[in-house]
């Protein structure tokens, strides 16, 4: 049985995460409760009661002197270091209150993040465009990036609707996904089903290792739960 990670949200003073490494042996405590592990890039993390369950909320903030349209990190980034395997967790987003028109809820997971973390890939969702009356827009409900060289914008514009698709969501409801890496190939599963929803056979250099981090967006009010990681064998 390959070692699995269990991450789930501390019941110990804000913010804090309490980090539960099992494998088919033991449990080891080592990692478990210690807030310096989470580390917080332009978000606040608190821990929260939302739709039945613990969870970690994220609200992304600009740096200070950036302007309104600046592109920023919104990270909140986990002391496990990930190469290859699963990623599991239970996500859910919505525009953050006062948020522009153009606010999705964008929500999702990095992974390989640099010691920066500027350099990283990630899968995320557009919550608010899977029951969308436009079409156009269903089809830009899950996206693939790899920061800081190719952001959704440029991947939309080079490869048109290679790198991201539909898939139905609820806005704020919690979302299964499961991310597989391997070898250079990455697969996204959204709530359960068994066939991805986006497969990426390029992964545009991200770094070969790095950690794992919870990403939204600057406008994005998020929920996180039950994160989960199998390193491959």
């Amino acid at each position: 049985m390959s070692p699995k990670l269990l991450i789930v949200a501390s019941l110990a003073s804000l913010p804090a995460w309490a980090i539960l490494a099992q494998s088919a042996q033991q449990t080891s405590p080592s990692l478990l409760g210690d807030p310096s592990r989470l580390t917080l890039v332009n978000v606040t993390a608190t821990r929260v009661q939302y739709r039945g369950r613990d969870a970690i909320r994220l609200l992304g903030r600009r740096p200070v002197g950036a302007q309104a349209n600046a592109p920023a990190n919104n990270i909140a980034i986990i002391d496990y270091e990930f190469r290859d395997g699963t990623i599991e967790a239970d996500i859910a987003g919505i525009p953050a209150a006062g948020a522009d028109t153009s606010a999705r809820g964008f929500v999702g997971i990095a992974f390989r993040v640099d010691s920066s973390g500027d350099r990283y890939a990630a899968f995320y969702l557009r919550p608010t465009n899977g029951r969308a009356d436009d079409q156009l827009r269903r089809n830009h409900t899950t996206q693939y990036i790899s920061e800081p060289e190719y952001p959704w914008h440029r991947l939309r514009r080079e490869f048109p609707g290679v790198y991201e698709s539909y898939v139905d969501l609820e806005p704020g409801a919690w979302t299964p996904i499961r991310i597989e890496v391997r070898q250079g190939v990455a697969q996204l599963f959204v709530n359960g089903a068994k066939q991805p929803v986006l497969i990426i056979n390029d992964m545009k250099n991200p770094p070969a290792v790095g950690r794992i981090a919870l990403w939204i967006d600057v406008e994005t009010d998020a929920h996180f739960s039950r994160l989960r990681v199998t390193p491959a064998r």
